[in-house]
């Protein structure tokens, strides 16, 4: 088999086969306890693509994964999501002298199996789904065992005889899995602090940079996406993370920036307010005098004309 192969699934029955696991209880839904697999999807290095939704806890330290294409270690007691279409990996294993199965489980969920239900649209709105996988959820031992506990019960209601009811319990269990991991997601912001400050730093010194090069009058505010990019970091997670800090939107950090740089400008420079403008990257004054307003109440000019 050719090395560093990519593989997409679409069913989750197409998974557990290549797992070496006995087709799913149901279709739709399937829990997969790590040390139950019993074949490697493929030769590692290897990729796949999932036409599904997975959330997973796995316990592998022996393994480097890989989300898209960043590349982190995987220690215990972490949890990290997957949207389909997202490209996950293992791009190699450390050698041991005594190899350790992998402990865990993943919640694999279909598209389909939402359909009809409010957490078709709302399970798009849990901005962790499109975090990396050196963003997981790094779990205390109580955390861990509440969700899992969650995932035991969902297992338990599509393994015992289906109802009308059971699509209605096991998503009430889903939404309460994906509330339980928003809250603890938040917690995780300030409780890693030294993590959570030494980035806040990062983005500082970028933003000080690229506020002093030059930069803002050839290419205007730098996106969310190219910041996130250069932190190596994903945009939900830089959002999610400066929320919880700061109050604040990736977005209105950088406009709360770059008002800052405004008034230092306005009151210690002879530019005129248009010069100004065009130095922050504003095309039009227009634009410029709008943001400004609404950020302080008052106009450049009227800014201006307070230190006289």
């Amino acid at each position: 088999m050719n090395s560093n192969r990519l593989f997409r699934l679409s069913t989750i029955t197409e998974y557990h086969r290549a797992a070496g696991l006995p087709n799913p209880a149901h279709p739709l839904i399937s829990i997969v306890h790590m040390d139950d697999i019993k074949l490697p999807i493929a030769e590692i290095p290897f990729s796949l693509i999932f036409d599904f939704y997975s959330i997973s806890l796995k316990k592998m330290n022996h393994a480097q994964f890989k989300y898209g294409h960043q590349a982190c270690d995987f220690d215990e007691g972490v949890l990290f999501f997957m949207s389909p279409g997202q490209l996950f990996g293992i791009d190699s294993v450390v050698e041991q002298a005594e190899p350790k199965r992998p402990k865990g489980w993943m919640i694999l969920i279909h598209p389909d199996f939402l359909w009809n239900t409010p957490l078709a649209k709302t399970i798009k709105q849990y901005e962790y789904f499109n975090y990396s996988v050196n963003e997981a959820l790094y779990l205390s031992d109580k955390e861990e065992n509440m969700l899992t506990a969650i995932a035991n019960q969902i297992e338990q209601e599509y393994n015992a005889n289906i109802d009308r009811y059971s699509q209605n319990v096991i998503i009430a269990q889903l939404e309460l899995l994906l509330t339980y991991s928003e809250r603890f997601y938040q917690r995780q912001f300030i409780t890693r602090k030294i993590a959570s400050h030494e980035l806040l730093t990062r983005l500082e010194d970028y933003l000080s940079n690229y506020f002093n090069s030059g930069a803002l009058a050839k290419q205007g505010l730098p996106t969310v996406v190219h910041i996130a990019e250069t932190l190596n970091i994903s945009p939900g997670y830089l959002s999610g993370l400066l929320k919880s800090l700061t109050g604040q939107s990736t977005q209105q950090h950088l406009h709360n920036k770059l008002i800052d740089l405004a008034k230092e400008k306005l009151s210690t420079t002879n530019l005129s307010v248009s010069e100004i403008a065009y130095e922050l990257g504003f095309e039009h004054l227009q634009s410029f005098s709008k943001l400004f307003k609404t950020k302080t109440n008052i106009s450049p000019l009227e800014f201006r004309h307070s230190f006289n």
